[in-house]
């Protein structure tokens, strides 16, 4: 058996995933569909507009074979843990032989070149990148800038459009693991990844979360065109929960030095934050007033999820050097039996119901009581009841 794996969110699943199913089993060369999906918070800091079990069925009834879940510390984690995170546990299951990713251009050399120059980092690098932070610029606008200048070969597309810099991150965590995966860029059709508007048929998730907020008559036709039937059914009653809220008196109910441990926190930005959330209740409004050239929306989004989840640095780091595990979230009924086989020939536990945990040791036991408490703090702003071993055998 030969997986083709995709590390996603689907939130919500659309039309273009699945278009990239179709392209996956159409260039892989692999013969079933492994989704690594985040859980019930995402890489933006946001919650997820629905459970990640009812996510999890939506891409096995729409062509995928198993979703698996990528751990909360990894999923509202910045790029380069997100990707190697969920590298590290892809590479521990000896079937899956490549991992598709979506991309605004490129090739699959194209993506391993630009990976492998972002890696080289010598004393010149070193130099030039400190050089180029002086202004204030973030560490990863930073590193793109030094990357460009000193490899006049690197396109710089790919280290500037968002799913390209995606790519380039899983592309590095290939090569810095040695694992034995294919990169499988696809590209996008339809909006662009941060694209608003909404189109006809390939719409962007960012465009549908919002046209989910306040859905009239001809947005609710637009989403009629851009989602399967089965998700459409299941977003009709969306309500947005009051997740802003709660994250931010998730920050203020924590002392200073509590929230600096967060991966995403550092240069004293955890009391800018505290210091704007008390003169600007508003969520929006106090991110508003931190985002600067060093600072994206992004990363300060991060961090509130990071504190509200109870994530620290060090903890996330350790994860990513231990053993973990695979969390079966989704399953195809037909192909359960050698699906599951295939897993267990892996070098990680498979977990599909609260006895399967026994086997988990000091670092994976306490990532996955991040899982379940991320899924816990759902279930309460959502007011939804849901058991951590829920796995769908569709």
């Amino acid at each position: 058996m030969k997986f083709c794996a995709v590390i996603c969110e689907y939130n919500p699943f659309h039309n273009g995933h699945k278009y990239q199913f179709e392209q996956m089993r159409k260039l892989s060369g692999c013969d079933k569909i492994l989704c690594l999906m985040s859980g019930n918070f995402t890489q933006r800091g946001e919650i997820a507009v629905l459970h990640k079990n009812i996510r999890a069925r939506h891409a096995v009834e729409c062509g995928a074979d198993v979703v698996l879940e990528l751990p909360a510390a990894f999923a509202v984690a910045p790029a380069e843990i997100f990707a190697s995170g969920a590298v590290h546990i892809l590479s521990a299951i000896p079937e899956v032989n490549a991992l598709a990713f979506g991309c605004e251009s490129g090739t699959e050399e194209d993506f391993l070149h630009a990976a492998r120059a972002t890696l080289s980092e010598d004393k010149q690098f070193k130099t030039a990148l400190k050089e180029n932070m002086k202004d204030g610029t973030s560490y990863v606008k930073a590193r793109t800038q030094t990357v460009l200048s000193l490899n006049s070969d690197v396109d710089e597309a790919l280290l500037t459009s968002p799913n390209n810099i995606l790519g380039v991150e899983y592309c590095r965590a290939i090569l810095s693991s040695g694992a034995k995966i294919r990169p499988l860029p696809i590209p996008r059709v339809g909006g662009g990844y941060a694209d608003t508007a909404l189109f006809k048929n390939f719409s962007s998730a960012t465009a549908l979360r919002q046209a989910l907020k306040s859905p009239d008559k001809k947005t609710l036709k637009l989403l009629k065109s851009n989602l399967p039937a089965n998700v459409l059914r299941d977003l009709t009653s969306y309500r947005e929960p009051p997740y802003k809220e709660a994250a931010l008196s998730a920050l203020l109910l924590k002392v200073p030095e509590e929230v600096m441990k967060c991966p995403d926190c550092s240069e004293g930005l955890e009391n800018r934050l505290r210091g704007m959330v008390k003169s600007n209740p508003s969520y929006d409004a106090a991110l508003g007033k931190v985002v600067s050239k060093r600072y994206t929306l992004s990363r300060l989004k991060r961090i509130l999820a990071q504190n509200f989840l109870g994530l620290e640095r060090k903890q996330v780091r350790d994860f990513l050097a231990s053993p973990l595990y695979c969390k079966v979230l989704a399953v195809s009924r037909k192909e359960t039996p050698e699906i599951l086989a295939a897993l267990n020939r892996g070098n990680y536990p498979v977990l599909m119901r609260k006895s399967d945990t026994g086997s988990l040791k000091k670092d994976a036991l306490a990532c996955f009581e991040t899982d379940v408490r991320a899924n816990d703090l759902y279930d309460i702003l959502t007011g939804v009841h849901t058991n951590e071993f829920e796995s769908v055998i569709v």
